[in-house]
């Protein structure tokens, strides 16, 4: 039987000791492991536009993140109004 090739990458990652104490406490919460929930996240992350993207990274001044709030409550608000007949 020949072997299948992973489609999976392997990474390192560094998290200060608080990170990772509030990881341990999620995966001990959900009952998942630190794979798991960091895999979901970085995928979650990864799919994500590039406003939310740079939002989630800190790259936005408090001025364009107060717009970003607007523009997304906007967004939501729209998305979830029922459409008229």
């Amino acid at each position: 039987m020949a072997k299948q090739s992973s489609h999976r990458a392997v990474i390192r990652l560094q998290l200060d000791v608080n990170a990772k104490r509030q990881i341990d406490e999620l995966t001990e919460k959900r009952g998942m492991t630190q794979i798991a929930i960091l895999s979901r996240l970085v995928k979650w992350f990864s799919r994500q536009d590039e406003v939310v993207q740079a939002s989630v990274l800190g790259l936005l001044s408090d001025d364009m993140l107060g717009d970003l709030t607007q523009l997304l409550h906007k967004r939501l608000t729209a998305s979830t109004k029922p459409a008229r007949k």
